[in-house]
């Protein structure tokens, strides 16, 4: 038996599988997300570790299971008392912005990645310099922080670390001069460990035999385990991750990532975000209580409410309505968002150029979406499980574990859907896509 647990962004999953990767038993609980002011997101670590130990507990049932895996949400920052456990922050999600003005003046190029506040550094810099974190507490991405406090010890795993701006990704440490750059002692940070294998004990749940971030989970439970794969994750944002393979080439725009590491060797994904998706839409369907209609009457909508990301990599934009007449409907707005969502994909895609996109998350369970999303970026759109990152967790364990031979196991194991072939001729995407960047070059 395996147990996957998804401490994701709005949510906390856990889900019991067979060795066949069938689910047997689930577990779901909400989390709750504040704004305390413009910018600022922020969530409860010790409502966290209550929800993934109550739902993990839930899931098992009367089970013992043989591997645990942990996918978590990846830039997000905590700090709390090594001795104690007890929580000295909020958790700083990956959408909050407040550390931006700390990347000034700071080189991170050699990380590949840009200067964003979307990454952990500056959150991390923020945490010492301003909101009255001692030098000599602990602070890390979520998963550190629920290890630690389960008894998993103070640890987090290699592609976690690629995400925060302060190792580059693949080295086996944190980089010393990152690290003093954003004034962040090192010895504040968790050790950096493989993805999978032998990774201790969660008291009360089982033997961790996968830690790592949210998108990479999905990667593996996409079935996306050789090069040249991509998957597309749409949840609270839409994140885009390409594997590479054994090492990840430069592309402007994309982020070069691990997707996970074991015995020391890495192998390496290009990641795209789109930070705004399921949220906006959750957003807009409250504001305007209407669902999509069949067409935008022209209007527009650049989802942008937690700032631009890839390829664009604009923090400070905001979300734009265009084209709006007087007869513009509300479900015409929502309809333009949709298709906002499917063009920011698109820009991600244009980049990458794969054979297909296999797709997963709570918004793929709409065939409309994926029909647009098929026909805005010319590509096959296969639908994979809906819980695709639950789902990679525990794969992943099974691999730690022992209980598939490696990686490209899991691939077989992985149901996919039909596809949904593009309708639009190459020209019409061409034109329209010329459009839609003209729009966003003319609002950011």
């Amino acid at each position: 038996m395996l147990l996957g647990i998804d401490e994701g962004t709005s949510a906390v999953k856990a889900v019991l599988f067979d060795d066949d990767l069938t689910p047997v038993r689930e577990a779901r609980r909400e989390k709750r997300t504040a704004h305390p002011r413009p910018g600022w997101v922020e969530q409860d670590a010790e409502e966290i570790l209550e929800a993934v130990v109550s739902a993990a507990r839930e899931a098992l049932g009367s089970e013992r299971v043989d591997a645990v895996g942990l996918d978590h949400q990846g830039e997000s920052v905590v700090a709390w008392d090594g001795a104690t456990g007890r929580p000295l922050s909020p958790v700083i999600t990956w959408q909050d912005k407040r550390g931006a003005p700390l990347l000034d003046g700071v080189d991170v190029r050699r990380t590949g990645l840009p200067a964003d506040p979307y990454f952990s550094a500056s959150k991390i810099a923020w945490l010492l310099r301003e909101g009255g974190i001692a030098r000599d507490a602990r602070i890390g991405t979520v998963d550190s922080f629920l290890c630690d406090r389960l008894g998993a010890g103070f640890a987090t795993d290699a592609s976690t670390a690629s995400r925060t701006l302060l190792n580059v990704p693949g080295e086996p440490a944190w980089d010393a001069d990152l690290c003093a750059a954003f004034g962040i002692p090192v010895d504040a940070l968790p050790r950096i460990e493989d993805t999978y294998g032998d990774l201790g004990e969660l008291r009360g749940i089982g033997p961790l035999r996968a830690r790592c971030v949210d998108q990479q989970a999905a990667l593996a439970g996409a079935g996306c385990v050789r090069p040249g794969l991509v998957k597309a994750t749409y949840g609270t944002g839409v994140f885009v991750l390409a594997h590479a393979g054994s090492r990840a080439p430069a592309v402007e725009g994309l982020l070069p990532t691990v997707a996970w590491r074991a015995a020391g060797r890495a192998e390496f994904a290009l990641d795209g975000g789109v930070f705004a998706a399921g949220s906006l839409m959750d957003w807009l369907r409250e504001l305007l209580d209407t669902e999509p209609a069949q067409d935008s009457g022209g209007a527009w909508v650049l989802p942008a409410t937690d700032g631009l990301g890839a390829p664009w990599w604009r923090p400070e934009a905001t979300a734009v309505i265009g084209g709006l007449t007087r007869g513009t409907t509300g479900g015409q707005i929502a309809r333009a968002a949709l298709e906002g969502i499917a063009w920011r994909v698109a820009d991600i895609l244009a980049l990458l150029a794969p054979g297909e996109l296999r797709v997963d998350g709570g918004l793929t369970r709409s065939d409309a979406l994926l029909a647009l999303q098929a026909d805005v970026a010319g590509v096959p759109v296969r639908r994979t499980s809906a819980d695709a990152t639950v789902l990679g967790a525990a794969a992943l364990a099974a691999v730690g574990a022992g209980l598939l031979a490696d990686v490209t196991a899991i691939e077989p194991l992985i149901a996919t859907g039909p596809a949904f072939e593009p309708r639009t001729s190459a020209t019409w995407r061409q034109e329209h896509h010329d459009r839609w960047r003209r729009f966003v070059q003319a609002t950011v």
